[in-house]
């Protein structure tokens, strides 16, 4: 399985910023999908993340900052995994990353190891 993300670039603050993970190579029927992103001088921080199962399961939004304005889903149909963000701060600027594995959440301990896309530049202008 392979991934690419997709959607990033600049975003005006207060707006909405919609993220697209497309899987390739695989069926992504067994796989969970996350997110994270790593500000500029920032420790890499894992986002979201949405289990096999879809919405059938629970799905996480790990960050405090995060909750109550992100949604991640899911459509097996088109190998397509995104991220929505709503109401954009200029904090929420960095690279975000999609992310493939059995199970949420999605450990990052191994970076160059998981499956994973080379990242989307976001930036929030304020």
């Amino acid at each position: 399985l392979q991934v690419v993300e997709s959607g990033g670039g600049l975003v005006q603050f207060g707006g909405s910023l919609r993220l697209s993970c497309t899987a390739s190579g695989s069926s992504m029927d067994y796989y969970a999908f996350g997110w994270f992103r790593q500000a500029p001088e920032k420790k890499r921080e894992a986002v979201s993340c949405i289990g096999p199962l879809g919405p059938l399961e629970s799905n996480e939004t790990f960050v405090d900052s995060l909750k109550g304005r992100t949604t991640i889903s899911r459509d097996v149909y088109n190998m397509k995994t995104w991220l929505h963000v709503d109401n954009v701060r200029p904090e929420d600027t960095g690279i975000y990353y999609c992310a493939a594995a059995s199970h949420c959440p999605i450990s990052d301990a191994y970076w160059d190891l998981i499956i994973r896309g080379q990242g989307t530049q976001v930036t929030v202008s304020s």
